[in-house]
């Protein structure tokens, strides 16, 4: 079960380590990965309006529990944080306000034809590992034009740093921020609980935080 009283503390020791390094502006999305619905309704205590879903199915079976909360059952704003089938996309289409894990041309066509403007990220391969998702740092911008072409508001750009020591993940946050601005793009996602800092001194607008808030992750 989770403690709102210890999310609370969390969530104060997150936002001293932003405004350190001058990140209060910084949108805090709380991933919810592997938590139960308990988790976003903390976080919603807390004025956390933008809760991350790494798996569909995850994601809708959260917010079907909070529905069925009554009044107390308001929705968070849903981001989709996670590699994503376009078999999925129909389910979530009405849920997602910020698709940030778009990366391939097929998966933009089914967002744009279940979800037409959708709001999202172009996820970008900055660490260069398979299967973790993103186009390559060389196809941003041809991804953007796609993403633009289907009829989406790309509003960023998207990217999950490298495994390991935090300042390992600065040559590709600062790659994905540079892409950013090159484009006239607002935001960059990037971070995560061990490495927000890095993040924030790099450009991140927004970073994606979960065992920092919750604890650690059930098995």
């Amino acid at each position: 079960m989770i403690d709102p009283a210890e999310v609370a503390d969390r969530f104060g020791a997150l936002r001293e380590r932003l405004s350190r390094i001058g990140g209060d502006r910084v949108r805090v999305v709380a991933v919810a990965k592997a938590f139960g619905p308990d988790a976003v309704a903390a976080a919603m205590g807390l004025g956390i309006e933008d809760v991350g879903e790494n798996f569909a199915q995850e994601l809708l079976s959260k917010a079907a529990c909070l529905e069925s909360r009554g009044d107390r059952g308001r929705q968070p704003r849903w981001h989709f944080v996670g590699r994503l089938q376009r078999n999925k996309v129909r389910k979530l289409a009405g849920l997602v306000h910020l698709w940030q894990s778009v990366d391939r041309p097929d998966l933009a066509a089914e967002i744009a034809r279940r979800a037409p403007g959708a709001r999202v990220l172009v996820q970008v391969d900055i660490a260069g590992l398979g299967g973790r998702g993103g186009c390559p740092p060389e196809s941003t911008a041809q991804m953007v034009e796609h993403c633009g072409q289907a009829g989406l508001d790309v509003a960023g750009l998207m990217a999950v740093g490298l495994p390991g020591p935090a300042e390992q993940v600065r040559p590709g946050f600062r790659l994905l921020a540079s892409q950013a601005a090159d484009l006239g793009l607002a935001e960059v996602s990037m971070g995560m609980s061990g490495d927000v800092e890095v993040a924030v001194e790099e450009g991140a607008t927004m970073v994606r935080v979960g065992t920092a808030l919750f604890g650690p992750r059930p098995a």
